[in-house]
């Protein structure tokens, strides 16, 4: 028992829960400046305050769907099962993060645009972008064998990754009540700075997050292992 501890605390480095208490206070020290310095916005008034987690929200899902496309290629052509793990782990993180830009983006169109959803080409191409991760968290849990886990999973990462530039340029391609994405020259100067920072640490939460959750795919796996030798190895006692 004593080096089942020793061997997950060195697993687990004392730098990754410092990165993460400061990802953390860096998340609500940009909120609080936002929402501090930000005023209300003529139209919109204070509901114009989602913004700095709604954009974010979404940034960061997108951006952890392009890790998921560069580990499931790394996969493929490296075979190595830690890049299969490094992409599970930014999909399982993305996904959350397209969730919550989905329930914020609701939150802000119920009082803007009168209806909670509406099939917008933006919000129906980031629900396909979340049921194609969602599916790709699913096929992982209903396949046992890891090689050929990783290999599916990597197949479909880099599929539904297809759809990220989708979203992202969707409100250009086809006519859309969404307004196009927030970027400096179209956030108003009074909201920039605090638009920044947010998107700044919310992608600083999500790196920690990603790695967090990546740390622990190790672990698991190696339990995993040393289960199934242990079991091996009790199967040839037997025998």
């Amino acid at each position: 028992m004593a080096q089942a501890t020793r061997t997950s605390a060195a697993a687990w480095p004392k730098g990754l829960t410092t990165f993460g208490w400061a990802s953390f206070i860096l998340l609500a020290a940009g909120q609080v400046f936002a929402i501090v310095t930000s005023p209300p916005d003529s139209l919109m008034g204070d509901l114009q305050k989602i913004l700095y987690v709604h954009v974010p929200s979404a940034w960061v899902a997108m951006l952890s769907f392009i890790v998921v496309l560069v580990y499931c290629v790394l996969y493929l052509w490296k075979r190595k099962p830690e890049h299969d793990l490094a992409a599970a782990s930014a999909a399982e993180v993305g996904t959350v993060f397209t969730a919550l830009a989905i329930v914020q983006g609701s939150i802000w169109g119920r009082p803007t645009w009168g209806v909670w959803w509406t099939w917008d080409p933006r919000l129906t191409t980031t629900a396909i972008m979340l049921l194609i991760f969602a599916g790709y968290l699913t096929l992982r849990s209903f396949t046992e064998d890891e090689e050929r886990r990783a290999r599916w999973s990597a197949a479909v990462g880099i599929l539904g990754a297809i759809n990220v530039p989708i979203v992202w340029y969707s409100v250009q391609w086809w006519r859309t009540i969404h307004q196009l994405q927030s970027e400096m020259t179209t956030v108003s100067p009074e909201y920039r700075m605090g638009w920044v920072i947010n998107v700044v640490t919310f992608s600083i939460l999500a790196t920690f997050l990603i790695m967090a959750r990546y740390r622990v795919a190790v672990m698991q796996r190696a339990g995993e292992h040393r289960a199934e030798d242990r079991a091996l190895s009790m199967g040839s006692v037997h025998v």
